[in-house]
């Protein structure tokens, strides 16, 4: 299936849930688990999402809906005018070359009993049919383009260190030339010193192959140093899209700016000087979300909100809705323009 569409990347009220643990036939248990809750966004070619939230919110789960690794309930994902949501595996596979994961652990992700070469000449023979001396010709320049010794690939992954291990995941995810990358945390089980070298390394390889990210962190640091757009999640839908810039300066959602006042800040005296109240309470499941706001637990503006618009935040639901050209919010503080 076919649509005109100017982004590489249109992903539509999209919904992953997953039966409740020991659910069947004889199970008496209730509770969906509503992973992705209607989600809806767009990544453009050559441009850098950054998605972040909580541990738990969906962010991994809504990567793999795209890439077609869990099926989604309802809704649809479209890559460069083909609905993947609608596609047989056969017609999948066709696909699969053009959208890559990078995972958060290499590690674990990378078949030990194989060395780096043959880790990253896989997918050259499965996509590419590549053999001989052209096989290892690409395998040699791909190791040097992720800026590692082709003399490495005689190591298993237990014989490379962390960041090495991460190049090499990244060089598998290259073979296949993909046009989007899902990267899965891919910074968060590295040192910092090493995390900055992925990250330059992530932004190298954008400038010259014009690949497009969605570039999954909790890290907010990291999120600003490669992102074009950010999207916000919380317990499994987006509660706040801006670029960059304006949602790290001017972050509207209690949410966001939640987690913005709880990146640390080298001098105290200057942490949350805007004011910005801070969360409460856990993350409520998600086989029982609120009825409401989905934040209306945890929200510091709730009594506003209530108070000053009569609105009530325990039983109606905020629309993401454009405040700001190019800047979207879900809560009832914010009128659309």
């Amino acid at each position: 299936m076919n649509r005109r569409g100017t982004a590489l990347l249109e992903v539509s009220d999209l919904k992953v849930q997953f039966a409740p643990r020991g659910s069947g036939l004889w199970s008496d248990k209730k509770g969906v688990v509503r992973a992705v809750d209607g989600v809806s966004l767009t990544l453009q070619r050559g441009e850098t999402l950054g998605l972040v939230g909580e541990s738990g919110c969906g962010k991994s789960t809504l990567g793999r809906a795209i890439l077609g690794l869990v099926g989604a309930a309802s809704g649809s994902v479209w890559f460069d005018g083909h609905e993947i949501t609608a596609m047989s595996n056969r017609e999948m596979r066709r696909i699969r070359p053009r959208i890559q994961l990078v995972f958060q652990d290499a590690g674990a992700a990378l078949n030990p009993r194989w060395c780096a070469r043959d880790l990253v000449a896989e997918p050259f023979k499965i996509h590419l049919s590549l053999e001989g001396a052209v096989l290892q010709q690409r395998v040699d320049a791909i190791f040097e383009t992720v800026g590692l010794d082709p003399a490495l690939g005689k190591r298993f992954p237990r014989e490379l260190s962390g960041g090495q291990r991460q190049r090499v995941g990244i060089a598998r995810a290259l073979a296949s030339e993909p046009d989007l990358l899902v990267c899965d945390e891919p910074t968060s089980a590295l040192d910092l010193s090493i995390q900055a070298q992925i990250v330059n390394l992530l932004q190298d390889l954008q400038d010259q192959l014009g690949l497009s990210y969605l570039f999954i962190a909790h890290d907010l640091g990291v999120v600003r140093q490669i992102s074009d757009r950010v999207a916000v999640m919380y317990l499994g839908k987006i509660v706040e899209t801006a670029s960059r810039d304006r949602i790290f300066k001017e972050g509207r959602h209690p949410y966001t700016q939640a987690l913005l006042s709880a990146v640390p800040v080298a001098d105290p005296e200057h942490a949350n000087t805007r004011g910005w109240k801070a969360m409460t309470g856990e993350v409520p499941s998600p086989s029982s979300p609120p009825l409401g706001c989905n934040f209306c637990t945890r929200c510091g503006s709730k009594a506003e909100v209530e108070n000053r618009l009569n609105i009530d935040c325990d039983m109606i639901e905020p629309e993401l809705i454009s405040v700001e050209e190019l800047h979207e919010v879900s809560c009832h503080l914010f009128p659309a323009n």
